[in-house]
């Protein structure tokens, strides 16, 4: 007794707390019971509810938010949670197909993408928060030299040997500082995505847009993650077109206080970023 009573005097404490959740007249109701009903109620809500609560909701590190909470209508294209990517399979620390960004990138994307719905455009999302167990992947991949069997799409005419040298793999990646974003545009109505298989045959990332795997983006002269000097968004071999898309990327991006690299035209990262010193590891979840 002494102890259902010790439990009794720890629900009333939490009664505050619990006129929040009780909103409905059906909980009110309940909760105004007499005690011993009120206790059961309430015992059986800790027991049931709050553990379905926890396995539904995912926390990340306090500033980081979900890009979708903050633009519903962004298009996502994880590449790194599916087999298509330069690793050739799902990439460590990505569990779910999810954009995660410091609140303050993806406050600036929401103005970049109010600005492309006006002419019935939208971005297109590859990558964001990165964690460094996925870039420590990227490190072991680049050194096993056997495991080429995505170089006929991805880096074609470069020996994997020397995709450190060249710049193309790095230790550290500005995308675990949560700040980084990999991106494109797509038109709206969104056209399909040609869906990647295990088995089909792989085109060279730098080859026309019909040539090369369907991406439903805007043309960009390069596929994404192409290892090739055409990627440089500046490169003056693409054509006509293709320099104006990355342009209206790049001035957009610009705009809205993100800066280009110069080697990748998808590749954004915020200037003042809130984490420049820090590299996180939390997995996308």
């Amino acid at each position: 007794m002494d102890k259902r009573r010790e439990l009794e005097k720890a629900l009333e404490e939490l009664r505050p707390e619990l006129d929040e959740i009780a909103k409905s007249y059906f909980l009110l109701n309940i909760y105004n019971f007499k005690k011993w009903s009120t206790f059961l109620f309430v015992s059986l809500w800790f027991l049931l509810i709050l553990p379905t609560k926890a396995l539904c909701e995912t926390s990340y590190p306090k500033g980081f938010v979900d890009i979708k909470d903050v633009i519903p209508s962004v298009v996502l294209d994880i590449r790194y949670f599916t087999n298509h990517n330069f690793v050739g399979k799902k990439v460590d620390g990505y569990n779910a197909p999810k954009c995660i960004l410091t609140k303050e990138a993806a406050e600036a994307l929401l103005n970049v993408q109010k600005e492309l719905e006006k002419f019935h455009l939208s971005l297109k999302i590859y990558d964001c928060y990165r964690p460094k167990r996925a870039v420590a992947h990227f490190v072991r991949w680049a050194k096993d030299i056997e495991d080429t069997k995505t170089q006929e799409e991805f880096y074609p005419t470069i020996d994997k040997k020397n995709l450190f040298k060249d710049g193309y793999i790095a230790e550290y990646s500005s995308h675990s500082r949560g700040s980084t974003v990999d991106l494109t545009i797509v038109p709206v109505p969104v056209p399909k995505q040609e869906e990647y298989k295990e088995d089909m045959k792989l085109y060279a990332c730098f080859l026309p847009a019909e040539n090369r795997f369907k991406d439903n983006s805007i043309d960009m002269g390069t596929g994404f993650d192409c290892f090739h000097e055409l990627s440089h968004t500046a490169n003056p071999k693409i054509g006509f077109q293709q320099r104006i898309n990355r342009l209206l990327l790049k001035t957009l991006m610009e705009k809205n206080g993100f800066k280009n690299l110069s080697l990748e035209w998808w590749h954004f990262t915020l200037i003042n970023e809130p984490f420049p010193d820090t590299y996180f590891d939390f997995p996308i979840e």
